[in-house]
């Protein structure tokens, strides 16, 4: 099982659900690399309203008819590790935001069947 240091970093990437790296939705994308590089974790979040740098409000009422909704994704890793994504993150995406920060991790691990120890 993959280890993460209690002082890790959290990277989290604003973006719009209609975002899109080729054919495939750019979150999936991003989750799919973070992955194949073997980052500790990706979670990616709907918001039902936002707006960013457009200042263009994005709504999940129902009587819109297109939804771009707001999307974060967050990922936790070592700053060792997160350092290696953001040069490829910066050639995957082309608008958004991209923040950084310290984080404390107070536990990293995997959920056991029942009946199991920890």
């Amino acid at each position: 099982m993959m280890e993460l240091p209690q002082e890790s970093m959290l990277l989290r990437i604003y973006i719009g659900e209609s975002d899109r790296l080729g054919h495939e939705a750019l979150y999936e994308a991003l989750v799919r690399k973070a992955r194949e590089m073997h980052l500790a974790g990706a979670t990616v979040l709907r918001g039902p309203l936002g707006y960013g740098a457009s200042s263009r409000v994005h709504s999940a009422k129902i009587l819109r008819l297109s939804m771009d909704l707001p999307i974060v994704i967050e990922i936790v890793d070592s700053r060792e590790k997160i350092e290696t994504f953001l040069p490829v993150l910066d050639e995957l995406i082309e608008g958004g935001l991209v923040t950084l920060e310290p984080v404390r991790v107070l536990h990293y691990r995997r959920k056991t069947p029942e009946g199991e120890g920890k």
